[in-house]
């Protein structure tokens, strides 16, 4: 059940990441954010990733003094207040908020791989080639996320990336759980 959830865990994660990544340009662009010309937004975008960067380092640290789950839950519903500030948001405040994603988007990746395959004994190897298919959510959810850009506009298409990290801060805290019939395999 947990690896399941997990690959469900990649799947919103990767299409989160990337979709905010793909919109980043647009978004900042707005007038009502920041009203940069596409050039100068483009600047910015390494900023979102040099987060994700720096946050795995960090990461890598804190990682190994507390549980992986509650920060990863942590992580997921600092993406939700971040991204919920740049949707409702204007500004510098919005700008800042969305670029500021990248760092809870550290650690996201190997947290939710290595709770999605605890426990699964034999069965690991098969796991990882699940979890690494369910890396086409980068290719789906941005497309998803898209159509809504197209129909509600760019700010109001963030409540799909807020929707996948509440899955994800779901699937830390709850879904991750091994259960016992995995444990004796």
């Amino acid at each position: 059940r947990h690896l399941i959830l997990g690959a469900v865990g990649i799947f919103v994660y990767v299409g989160a990441e990337v979709a905010i990544g793909s919109f980043l340009v647009g978004f900042l662009t707005l007038e009502n954010i920041a009203g940069f010309t596409e050039q100068q937004a483009a600047h910015y975008i390494s900023y979102y990733f040099a987060g994700a960067m720096i946050g795995r380092f960090i990461g890598a640290v804190v990682m190994q003094k507390l549980n992986a789950g509650k920060v990863l839950a942590c992580h997921g519903l600092l993406a939700v207040v971040l991204v919920l500030v740049a949707m409702t948001g204007q500004g510098i405040l919005a700008m800042w908020a969305i670029l500021l994603v990248g760092l809870c988007n550290s650690i996201m990746f190997p947290t939710i791989f290595s709770l999605a395959l605890q426990g699964l004994g034999k069965y690991t190897s098969q796991g990882s080639g699940i979890l690494c298919l369910a890396i086409v959510g980068g290719a789906i959810i941005p497309l998803l996320q898209g159509v809504l850009a197209d129909n509600i506009g760019v700010q109001l298409a963030l409540l799909l990336p807020i929707g996948c990290y509440l899955y994800i801060t779901y699937f830390a805290l709850f879904g991750s759980k091994v259960s016992s019939s995995t444990r004796h395999q």
